[in-house]
């Protein structure tokens, strides 16, 4: 009998892949929280967040220079208001919104590895403007540049995930992408706790271009192209060769190669190659060449436009569904407790707010992991609906814990909050774009679902800092709470549980549509 461990299969390659592309994520989790520890140094606020031993030590880089003389002739700090800060936050949001648009039909027509390898160069451009701002502009553009390769990130990955993943375990793998979420927020706190000091915070927003280097290096040396990819562009055998390499040779994949629907004899692919490498002049070669290539480019698949896509009555159902589900995953509030949760209960945990943050990212990273393999087993809608439920107690225990000034409460319902968000919120989404629709159609959905999605963070990001100082810190909670019951009621209602189905047909009921086989 076949184990069901979701490990069963993984292959020391499949392994390298996951990781390599996985630091996309990593980055847009990074990048999202980056400025959250620092906040109060960088705008010229505070010298320090905190009162460690290590703090103490680092002083030395300040005890020759003016309040705001700097390292390299760059100033210590920037001064900003709340509203100039949450644009600098918010343009992150701004790039990442144009990245996921474009990412889609990107990634549809030059491939998933080429898509990423490209997206690398935001990655380490973005991080050296801001390490190295003099002024708010220059931060912003920065933000701007990273947003678009976070963008992009989270639009790709998850499909090339959810394409060379093992089929039985596509929802535990899948999960990495916001695993890895967590990894970037939890090194970017650490790095937030003991460097938010002077001009320390520097070297914060510059580590993130190490980062985005690194991955470039990791898919030029070893890169996979996803298998279901060129399958879908004319390649069977190139496809096939590629998901032998990524399950190893005692794996049977025939199956799987059967699953993309192909149906192409393999020696006719074969033959079809030959020909092409050896350019073969004499006609009976050409006219072979010519037949296998036509009947490959009959199996080929036109991806649909991010504004065909609209029109396809079979994606519209899809559409919905998945980016009511992202922007519910934004505006359920997890974000302002990432971007702003040091400053939000500072007044209330002092410096042990920054400490509250990096066990809030410590717990985020283990309920992910420990909650994956409950996607494939109990599915992905239990998982939304435990979700919402949990975050929306979790906002009105901390609305309450800080209208009364309640520590103990707040820093209770944070880590609840936050746990809440790890069990469905968080990874489900980023696996239900490539479920509900045909492969045809799943990076133009997936870009639909992420623009929306960045559009949510766009409106955290930008109006959190504001609506606290208007309304208070903790009334803000209970809006939070309102829209995890409405996004709640919706999940129940609309969304289709896509565990155990085969194919986008088969989750929404209906047969085969114009003859086309999802």
């Amino acid at each position: 009998m076949a184990s069901t461990s979701p490990f069963h299969d993984l292959t020391p390659y499949f392994a390298y892949t996951l990781l390599t592309a996985t630091i996309g994520p990593l980055l847009f989790g990074y990048h999202l929280a980056e400025l959250n520890a620092p906040q109060d140094v960088i705008t010229c606020q505070r010298d320090s967040i905190s009162g460690s031993a290590f703090a103490r030590f680092v002083t030395y880089f300040k005890e020759h220079e003016e309040q705001h003389s700097g390292v390299a002739g760059l100033p210590q700090c920037i001064e900003m208001n709340p509203t100039q800060f949450g644009l600098v936050s918010s343009f992150f949001t701004l790039g990442g919104l144009i990245g996921a648009l474009s990412a889609g039909p990107f990634g549809a027509k030059y491939g998933r590895l080429r898509t990423m390898l490209f997206n690398t160069v935001f990655f380490t451009i973005g991080p050296i403007l801001e390490a190295l701002a003099p002024n708010i502009g220059t931060m912003t553009l920065g933000r701007f540049i990273s947003g678009l390769g976070a963008g992009a990130a989270v639009v790709i990955v998850p499909l090339y995930i959810s394409e060379t993943a093992p089929p039985r375990s596509k929802g535990f793998f899948g999960a990495f992408t916001q695993i890895m979420t967590n990894v970037g927020i939890l090194i970017t706190q650490v790095l937030g706790y003991f460097l938010s000091k002077g001009s320390l915070w520097r070297i914060i927003l510059g580590v993130g271009g190490a980062f985005g280097a690194l991955q470039a290096v990791g898919l030029l040396l070893g890169g996979q192209e996803s298998p279901r990819w060129m399958a879908d562009h004319g390649k069977p055998s190139g496809a096939k060769k590629a998901l032998r390499k990524l399950r190893g040779h005692r794996v049977d994949i025939e199956e799987e190669v059967e699953s993309w629907g192909t149906n192409q004899d393999e020696e006719h692919m074969e033959d079809e190659e030959e020909a092409l490498i050896s350019n073969r002049d004499n006609s009976a070669a050409n006219e072979h060449t010519n037949n296998t290539t036509s009947a490959t480019k009959s199996t080929m698949i036109e991806p649909l436009t991010i504004f065909s896509v609209l029109k396809d009555s079979n994606s519209r159902p899809a559409i919905l569904a998945v980016t009511t589900v992202m922007v519910g995953q934004q505006l359920c509030g997890i974000n302002s407790i990432v971007m702003y949760g040091v400053s939000l209960l500072a007044d209330l945990l002092a410096s042990n707010s920054a400490l509250l943050n990096i066990m809030v990212a410590v717990l985020n990273i283990v309920v992910t992991t420990a909650s994956a393999p409950l996607t494939d087993k109990l599915g992905r809608k239990p998982c939304l609906l435990a979700s919402t439920a949990g975050m929306g107690t979790s906002s009105l225990l901390l609305a309450f814990g800080i209208i009364k000034h309640l520590p103990i409460l707040s820093g209770v319902a944070v880590l609840l909050f936050v746990a809440s968000f790890g069990l469905g919120l968080g990874p489900v989404p980023f696996i239900l774009s490539s479920e509900l629709v045909g492969p045809e159609a799943v990076g133009a959905t997936q870009s639909w679902a992420l623009a929306a999605n960045w559009i949510a963070t766009f409106v955290v990001a930008q109006f959190f800092p504001v609506l606290s100082e208007k309304v208070g810190k903790g009334q803000v909670y209970f809006l939070f709470a309102g829209f995890a019951l409405v996004f709640g009621l919706f999940v129940a209602w609309y969304v289709p549980e896509t565990k155990g189905k085969a194919n986008a047909d088969e989750v929404w009921g209906r047969g085969k549509v114009d003859g086309r086989e999802d």
